[in-house]
């Protein structure tokens, strides 16, 4: 098993920039693929970034492409979403996955979740 803890979410302005960090516990972190889902208000969860376990593969949601980056630093149990040109709609509570080596948009596939954290995205 994995314990995700998450930090970074905020209120941030209409084209910002803001960071999210997810460590994870344990020694096995490099074995799990990570993910990042969101959800907001009266919307179901969905999934927005994933990364493999060594990190050479990504996918992205078409509404963060180019916008939001997902990578990893193994030796430090991290996983990172860098989100720029950020947009009200962007606005949700933010959850870190792992999952044994699968890579995966769906969250039922995910095995551990973080608690969230809140990103605001003001007009």
């Amino acid at each position: 098993q994995v314990q995700l803890v998450e930090s970074g979410g905020g209120l941030v302005q209409a084209g910002g920039s803001l960071r999210l960090t997810c460590v994870g516990s344990g020694r096995t972190f490099g074995n799990y693929v990570m993910a990042w889902f969101r959800q907001a208000p009266g919307k179901e969860r969905e999934f927005v970034a994933a990364i493999s376990v060594s990190g050479s593969s990504t996918n992205y949601a078409d509404s963060v492409k180019g916008r939001f980056t997902i990578s990893r630093d193994n030796a430090k149990s991290t996983v990172y979403l860098q989100m720029n040109s950020l947009k009200p709609e962007d606005t949700a509570v933010y959850y870190c996955a792992a999952v044994l080596w699968r890579l995966s948009t769906n969250p039922l596939d995910y095995d551990y979740w973080g608690q969230g954290t809140q990103v605001t995205v003001s007009s």
